[in-house]
């Protein structure tokens, strides 16, 4: 595999020491850079990094590219730890209704929603997921991100459900960014069971969740804990099923309502807890008094609060409370039609008052450990991926953020090969 050598970075950003885990409260803020740095990569990891003022120099220069990144930064890659970018079909007809005055949960009520994907999901075959998701994420790799997880949970069914789960394992097959699957079949009531939720429950963990387990097919399993879709009992059944199959548990939850879900994903173990747009003080008093254990980590969709035009997480609350904080797109065709992570950034500065070295942070080690990825990728650490991003040359790193809308990407490199080329490597 070709050598890789980065010089005159104007810096290397999250160059965090070996064994950081993640990054929570104040210290987000406290984001280590390298100026005038350069990085070295061998067999798709780095190998060494620092200053150029200690630059030992490079005893065998055959099969090593250069690039001069003077006036740049080197980022780790995006990292987004919330995704349902395996879909069949946009819903921008609910755009329309939604610019009418209707609600979310007025447009699920009425046959849209959820399961109106569900619906265009089953209807597809197999190839033609694969190819509509593929080119989605080939979208998102062009824009920074290295890391994605994908969760069903537009089937509804176990076929549909497993063909989802396959789509993605082909997607990690194919691709070069790493993918996280997870099991949603808990993400709407489909209509065949509205009137027996007790049968669609012994689906999922009686048939469903062993099958995906037996399989390989998931990481992960997953709920929507909210009014109208599934209590809080019913996620604590599926999350104990998952946790007896060796899946553990990343929930919806505070999307539109507080009823609990957060203290009964805390006790079951839960990776991570991700909306949380609605939050009362005993749901930020429950996740600051586990923060010591590092479980779970509040996930944050800034641009489905714009998209949908609700509430966006209390992220300084959170911060406050010291607790590790972690970005992610939300891309799907209902609220998020969206995996630009560059548009997360902007987002959780801009509403949710992140500082850009919090928000970078929260995009890069946070998130990857919001999918057990923080020992691979998150960080410009020796022995991890090399799978970074060179921007454009820029006046400072608040600007990355501040240009909102504006491509300030250069170049993606994943696993020390390029995937999106720029100027630095022409």
């Amino acid at each position: 595999m070709p050598r890789l050598l980065i010089k005159n970075a104007k810096a290397l950003v999250g160059a965090f020491a070996p064994g950081m885990q993640r990054v929570a409260g104040a210290d987000m803020a406290q984001l280590p850079i390298i100026a005038d740095g350069w990085m070295l990569v061998e067999e798709g990891r780095i190998a060494a990094l620092g200053p150029m003022s200690d630059f030992p120099g490079i005893a065998d220069w055959s099969n090593l590219t250069v690039i001069d990144a003077s006036g740049r930064y080197v980022l780790p890659g995006w990292c987004d730890p919330h995704t349902h970018t395996v879909f069949a079909a946009p819903r921008e007809e609910e755009f329309v209704d939604k610019i009418k005055g209707l609600s979310y949960q007025e447009i699920a009520a009425r046959g849209g929603g959820i399961l109106n994907s569900a619906a265009k999901l089953r209807a597809m075959d197999e190839d033609e997921l694969f190819q509509r998701s593929k080119a989605r994420l080939e979208a998102m790799m062009a824009q920074g991100t290295v890391a994605v997880e994908i969760k069903s949970g537009y089937g509804l069914s176990l076929e549909s459900e497993l063909k989802m789960l396959r789509v993605a394992k082909r997607l990690a097959a194919e691709l070069p960014l790493q993918v996280k699957t997870t099991l949603l079949a808990a993400h709407a009531m489909p209509a065949e069971f509205k009137d027996d939720r007790a049968a669609y429950l012994d689906l999922i963990c009686e048939q469903l969740i062993p099958q995906v387990a037996a399989e390989q097919l998931a990481d992960f399993v997953d709920v929507f804990c909210e009014t109208n879709y599934f209590t809080v009992a019913e996620m604590e059944r599926v999350l104990a099923s998952g946790a007896a199959h060796g899946l553990p548990g990343k929930v919806h939850v505070n999307q539109f309502t507080s009823i609990g879900g957060i203290q009964a994903a805390i006790t079951h173990g839960a990776l991570s807890v991700d909306h949380l747009e609605v939050m009362s003080d005993s749901d930020l008093n429950a996740l600051a008094a586990c923060r010591l254990a590092d479980l779970p980590i509040p996930t944050l969709l800034p641009s489905c609060s714009f998209f949908l035009r609700i509430p966006y997480a209390p992220a300084r609350a959170l911060i406050d409370k010291g607790l590790p904080v972690a970005l992610a797109s939300d891309h799907n065709p209902g609220s998020t039609p969206s995996g630009n992570l560059n548009l997360v950034l902007s987002l959780a500065c801009i509403q949710l008052r992140m500082l850009p070295e919090e928000a970078i942070t929260a995009l890069t080690l946070n998130a990857a450990a919001a999918m057990q990825l923080q020992d691979q990728l998150g960080s410009l650490t020796v022995g991890k991926r090399a799978s970074f991003i060179i921007t454009r040359e820029s006046p400072s790193l608040a600007y990355l953020p501040y240009a909102f809308g504006t491509d300030q990407i250069d170049t993606v490199i994943i696993d020390g090969k390029p995937f999106r080329s720029g100027a630095a490597l022409r």
